[in-house]
């Protein structure tokens, strides 16, 4: 396949292609007139890429991943990425528990009601919900 096949392929400029080359993720073979020719395994790596990109890998530590036959260098990136998920995922909840606690609530202005308030003060340390007039 040529870059132009590929990109479209998957949905990506070309440009993106030749980076990902540029960086090491991607080493397609050369025919005549220095033409990248991408076979089953560029495609391959191409979905890889792009997987990982999906789960927040950034390029160097795909490229990290991808380089390396240490199992514990690879460990070490996936749990470093894993735990970074956990703590995103935490915060999409505490997000959506707030959202859902301002959607129920019956006040007519949220800063008044003690259940946002005891909400919005976990969020800071040592803190005391204020005496607020409702």
């Amino acid at each position: 396949m040529s870059i132009g096949e590929i990109a479209e392929r998957f949905g990506l400029a070309t440009h993106v292609l030749r980076h990902w080359e540029a960086m090491g993720l991607l080493t397609p073979v050369r025919v005549a007139g220095a033409r990248r020719r991408y076979g089953p395994d560029d495609l391959y790596r191409v979905a890889v890429i792009l997987r990982g990109k999906e789960a927040g890998f950034s390029l160097e530590e795909i490229h990290e991943m991808m380089a390396t036959s240490d199992a514990a260098k690879r460990r070490a990136v996936l749990l470093r990425r894993r735990e970074e998920l956990a703590r995103r995922i935490s915060e999409a909840q505490a997000s959506v528990e707030l959202i859902d606690c301002a959607l129920d609530c019956d006040h007519e202005d949220l800063a008044g009601c003690p259940h946002f308030q005891s909400m919005v003060a976990e969020r800071i340390s040592g803190f005391t919900t204020p005496h607020v007039r409702v």
